[in-house]
């Protein structure tokens, strides 16, 4: 038997396709074309997170900005305020409490600028696996990296009171004193010395010459609505340039580049001018008793620290407050009414984008970098003996000479020696005045003249032989010696003290010469039981020329204050007053003309108006423009005025403004329009006429007023830079 070997099976599959081969060069290009897309890819990630880093980053950076300029604008008044209190000159660390180096510094501390997070958060996180990727915090502690004064020179900041810097810039001032001129790059200095010079004419609304302290400026354009923006307002605009650079000193380790930011700090000084204005808690629209107001004329603008206004009242101007304004329903505001709180997000902002007008309700929080500041001194305003003076202050004006109307005054009447303890009965006064500047005084006793045998009022004049020159007053003249004396009443001009004219009333003894000049204040008790200080505001040019003091464009303003420290039998007056203090009372003070520069009245007693006041009026100075009669400005600042003296008026008319010196941290609001009579009784309803409007010219100012600050820091952008020097 015969083995065969085995085949195997063979299967051939007939192919449908040609055959075919793989290409190594394709795959390879297709790989290299994935592989390139891919990092590109990444890369477009890796840009993408770069760009939003650096985003971020601008972010962060733009949000701290905003912290420490915020910052900036709450400490600069401060440290402003610092500068012009006692002691603050002393040493170097007294200094260095208020330099621009240390208002930069606390900035940057209380923004927590240099921290990426809270320390106690960071901790937290870290505790919870997390992973930080910053490797250090920003050096933003170092504040001379940070901030640098716009051009040349020396000090933290460019002074507006120095410094040219070039157009954009606001109108420059001077400062007649060196000290606060060459201070002001290393201080926020405030002070009367800053005045606007020839440099700031082209830029301000009135003559430099006649208004250098205040003028017309262009309101800002700011939400907060003390005025419009861009309309002229009365002020003074203290102001200071700095750089701000806040990525520049950390570009090599974050490679963000920011653009240097140029700042204006600026404070203006703002005398009261709205027809109403108080930094204390105001009720508009109704008396106490809840009589609604009537025949109340207002114009312009109101501010008040807080307000409510009553159900129905329409206030044709803006109106502006501090700590919080309430709407009742049915009021209205600049001719709008509010459905809803005007505060409420989105509310201005669609007001603005239907009405294309200026928003009437306003508080500085809504403006940004903005505070509104009032000056209020409270019942220390009207008391100069309640003030201690302030010695060795950085600027040249303390802050009590800024901010006590009663420490303002040119002439000063203080009531200084009564009979007894139980007896208030004043038997002295003492009038302080200005002649060539310089303050002068005289003591002036009420039951006994200032030689024997001379009735109380007569005062020295000289020496035989010597002259005397009275100008137009109208004088009583006394000549003699040791109670001999001959008299002349009615007397003026150039009077020689000597026998030719008076003859010889005491033989052989060398003899002096008085006069008797007609008061402008006397001592009187009045029917209501009080003991009053009679002032008669037309009697005092006649009374400062006989006296030979300045004339009444310098010796303007008188306080009336009892001297309680200097007298143990006198007492401080209370306020409100009581039946034991005394009263002043105005009188002759109808025609105010007289006094072109204008006449203010301050003191802590009562005031009783027992005439016509400031009703004629004048001629209005160079420059002046608004229309309607011109009134010398006065100003009138008491705790209590009441109408009348000897009995009731049927009614008052009033014109002007009324502002209040009221806490802020008063219960109750205050109520601008209640009057009262020489009884006490109320004035309301048709027996109060009131015509308010706001102060329009700086020519309009009274000697005396109360102060606000409008402190306002802003960038200065090349495409909004106006032509000022």
């Amino acid at each position: 038997m015969k083995i065969q070997p085995q085949q195997p099976l063979i299967i051939r599959h007939r192919r449908n396709n040609p055959g075919g081969y793989t290409s190594l060069v394709l795959v390879i290009s297709t790989c290299v074309l994935m592989s390139l897309l891919m990092v590109f890819a990444f890369r477009a990630s890796m840009d993408a997170q770069a760009v939003q880093g650096e985003v971020q980053m601008h972010i962060d950076y733009s949000e701290k900005e905003e912290t420490i300029l915020r910052a900036i604008v709450a400490i600069t008044p401060n440290r402003a305020i610092g500068a012009m209190r006692g002691r603050s000159d002393l040493d170097a660390e007294s200094r260095n409490e208020n330099r621009w180096s240390r208002i930069f510094r606390e900035a940057l501390d209380l923004a927590n600028a240099h921290n990426s997070m809270d320390a106690q958060l960071a901790s937290l996180i870290m505790e919870q696996d997390g992973i930080a990727a910053n490797v250090t915090d920003s050096r933003m502690n170092i504040h001379s990296r940070i901030f640098m004064p716009v051009g040349d020179g020396g000090g933290w900041v460019a002074s507006g009171a120095r410094d040219y810097l070039g157009p954009g810039f606001p109108p420059m001032l001077d400062a007649s004193v060196p000290s606060d001129r060459d201070r002001d790059r290393h201080f926020p200095i405030i002070s009367h010395s800053k005045h606007y010079g020839e440099r700031a004419q082209a830029y301000v609304g009135a003559s430099v010459d006649e208004f250098p302290q205040f003028n017309l400026l262009t309101y800002p354009d700011i939400n907060f609505g003390y005025a419009r923006p861009g309309e002229p307002f009365v002020a003074k605009h203290n102001w200071w340039a700095f750089d701000l650079d806040l990525a520049g000193h950390d570009q090599q380790q974050t490679g963000v580049a920011r653009r240097s930011r140029e700042m204006v700090m600026s404070i203006y000084e703002v005398p009261s001018q709205l027809a109403i204005s108080a930094g204390a808690f105001m009720s508009l629209g109704e008396h106490a008793s809840g009589e609604r107001w009537t025949n109340a004329t207002i114009e312009g603008n109101i501010f008040a620290g807080r307000a409510t206004v009553a159900e129905g009242m329409e206030l044709s101007g803006g109106l502006s407050g501090r700590r919080g304004l309430e709407l009742a329903t049915g009021s209205s505001v600049g001719g709008r009414t509010f459905d809803d709180n005007p505060f409420t997000p989105g509310t201005r902002e669609i007001f603005l984008a239907t009405e294309g007008d200026f928003f009437p309700v306003s508080m500085p929080s809504e403006s940004g970098r903005a505070a509104f500041i009032p000056i209020n001194r409270g019942a220390d305003f009207f008391d100069r003996f309640a003030h201690e003076p302030e010695q060795d202050t950085i600027s040249t004006t303390s802050w009590n000479e800024y901010s006590i109307g009663a420490l303002q005054c040119a002439m000063r009447l203080d009531i200084t020696e009564v009979v007894g303890a139980n007896n208030p009965s004043p038997t002295k006064l003492r009038f302080s005045y200005l002649a060539n500047g310089e303050r002068q005084s005289m003591d002036i006793p009420l039951n006994q003249g200032p030689a024997a045998g001379l009735p109380p009022g007569y005062l020295y004049a000289g020496r035989e032989h010597q002259s005397y020159d009275f100008g137009s007053a109208v004088v009583d003249l006394a000549y003699g010696e040791n109670g001999v004396y001959a008299f002349e009443t009615g007397a003026t001009g150039l009077v020689t003290f000597n026998n030719a004219r008076f003859g010889d009333p005491l033989y052989g003894v060398l003899k002096s010469g008085y006069f008797r000049p007609s008061y402008p204040f006397e001592i009187r008790q009045l029917v209501n039981g009080r003991i009053g200080v009679m002032i008669y505001p037309q009697r005092f040019p006649a009374f400062l020329r006989a006296i030979g003091a300045d004339g009444v464009s310098v010796n303007h303003s008188l306080v009336v204050n009892v001297d309680y420290p200097g007298n143990p039998d006198l007492i401080k007056p209370s306020i409100p007053s009581t039946d034991h203090d005394y009263a002043v009372v105005l009188e002759e003070c109808r025609d105010l003309t007289a006094f072109a520069r204008g006449f203010s009245l301050v003191s802590n007693l009562r005031l009783y108006i027992a005439d016509d006041f400031n009703t004629v009026p004048g001629s209005p100075p160079a420059g002046y423009d608004p229309d309607g009669d011109f009134f010398p400005p006065a100003s009138l600042f008491v705790p209590e005025m009441r109408y009348g003296l000897t009995h009731d008026p049927l009614g008052v008319r009033f014109a002007g403004q009324i502002g209040s010196v009221a806490a802020e941290d008063i219960g109750s609001p205050i109520r601008p329009l209640d009057s009262l009579t020489a009884s006490g009784q109320a004035l309301e309803g048709d027996r109060l006429q009131v015509n308010l409007r706001p102060i329009r010219h700086p020519a309009e100012l009274p000697p005396i007023t109360m102060m606000n600050w409008l402190v306002l820091l802003q960038e200065r952008r090349a495409e909004f830079q106006a032509a000022n020097p």
